[in-house]
């Protein structure tokens, strides 16, 4: 790769001077490498209160207290769960309800900042309402 002497701070027509010395080869991939940079800078960044909206909007149940829900749910519906079970099953269950609040909640925080319906946000991200609203 031919080496091409520039000053410390040039501006655009010698740059492009510079660039009209390179062989063809080089400025294909010079050309490639620009195109990429100006696809990086053009491509849009979350902001952080966006990405963390979004953080809390993906954040799911643990995977083990939604099998422990499921087993308790189970055990509801052939009437073998235990005063205990029964217990945890509520405490599992408010703490399931509290996690969708707070995730529409931040839906509805992101439909805001980037002013459009909820309905449209939703739908743009993928999330489907549950089937019994």
């Amino acid at each position: 790769m031919p080496v091409l002497q520039l000053e410390a701070q040039i501006s655009s027509a010698q740059l492009l001077q510079a660039i009209e010395q390179m062989p063809p080869e080089e400025l294909t991939g010079f050309v490639e490498q620009v195109l990429m940079l100006r696809a990086e800078r053009a491509t849009t960044h979350l902001n952080r209160p966006e990405s963390d909206l979004l953080m809390q909007i993906n954040r799911g149940i643990p995977p083990n207290l939604h099998a422990r829900y499921q087993i308790l749910i189970e055990k509801r519906r052939s009437e073998t769960l235990t005063p205990d079970e029964h217990t945890e099953l509520l405490q599992l269950t408010e703490e399931m309800e509290k996690q969708d609040t707070e995730r529409l909640t931040a839906l509805a925080e992101l439909a805001q900042v980037r002013q459009m319906p909820l309905t449209d946000l939703m739908q743009s991200l993928g999330i489907q309402p549950p089937a019994y609203v």
